[in-house]
């Protein structure tokens, strides 16, 4: 197979995760990047997709450390890589997978930062109620932290989205995949008062049924709600790095914690799959063990 052939098989691949797996462009896009670095250096070593061998993937994840790449993105690349693989041998392209074998490199990977919810509390708590925005700005802190939204699902929520009687709301994850998440009583009074600012206010064209706007009427940006986090957790003396993607962790470890099922996190969070939601076993464990080191008596130092 040559280089043109190839080329036709990654537009056969990249149409498959547009139409079948629905991904967003996005999505397509970095994927496309990465099997790009692929054929790249494939060509370069004479070689086609269909000729690929273990012994190559290996020499390519060698590669990418040599010009630089780190770990975080070797392993996000790699993960590319495999999709394309599987895809080749399901469609029928390869009777194998190369990438079976293919180890990623160590991450170190680190867990996400956490906050509890007396942190949680102290950062709604600093929210100066007397600004314009104090309203909006506590309702989405409440909303991220009941609902374990991304922040590209808090920007995008719809007033179409909200049904407030049943207690959900309709939320547009990865892939313009829907799904129902249960949004609390909290949540639901923090946007009520959100609302009665909001129903005074001079509104866009087109912007109308966006939940969260800025003072010029048009929707939240995600820098704006990462700018107003930080912000927030420097006036709550909160010294964690945290963004708005804490409160999505917190969500989910909270929920862990409280002995929800594992699965069931899964489909609030909209992982695709349940070794993305995995990492809060882990989370769940290191609280354990500091709490254990803390509090058990054969740890506690000698007065």
């Amino acid at each position: 197979m040559d280089k043109k052939n190839d080329t036709n098989v990654v537009l056969e691949y990249m149409r498959y995760l547009k139409l079948e797996r629905n991904y967003s462009p996005n999505t397509l896009d970095a994927y496309r990047r990465d099997i790009q670095k692929l054929t790249d250096y494939l060509e370069k070593e004479h070689k086609t997709v269909m000729d690929v061998q273990l012994q190559d993937l290996q020499n390519f994840t060698m590669t990418l450390y040599r010009i630089g790449i780190g770990p975080t993105s070797q392993c996000r690349i790699l993960s590319g890589v495999r999709s394309f693989f599987r895809y080749l041998m399901l469609d029928g392209y390869r009777p194998d997978d190369p990438t079976e074998l293919l180890e990623s490199p160590q991450t170190g990977s680190r867990l996400p930062e956490v906050l509890s919810v007396e942190e949680i509390d102290m950062l709604e708590e600093s929210v100066d109620l007397s600004k314009w925005e104090g309203h909006r700005n506590r309702a989405i802190i409440e909303v991220l932290f009941s609902c374990g939204l991304r922040v590209s699902e808090l920007t995008g929520m719809r007033l179409s989205d909200l049904y407030v009687d049943e207690q959900y709301v309709r939320v547009k994850g990865k892939g313009s995949k829907e799904r129902l998440v249960p949004i609390s009583p909290r949540a639901l009074h923090e946007l009520e008062l959100w609302f009665v600012d909001r129903n005074v206010m001079k509104i866009k064209p087109g912007e109308e049924d966006y939940v969260f706007l800025n003072r010029r009427g048009a929707h939240l940006t995600r820098t704006m709600i990462l700018i107003m986090i930080k912000r927030q957790a420097t006036e709550a003396g909160i010294t964690k790095t945290i963004s708005p993607h804490t409160l999505r962790h917190s969500f989910a470890t909270a929920l862990l914690e409280g002995g929800a099922d594992l699965r069931i996190i899964q489909e609030m969070l909209g992982h695709e799959s349940i070794g993305t939601t995995e990492i809060y076993t882990h989370v769940e464990t290191s609280t354990l063990r500091r709490e254990i080191l803390e509090h058990h008596p054969r740890n506690r130092k000698s007065i």
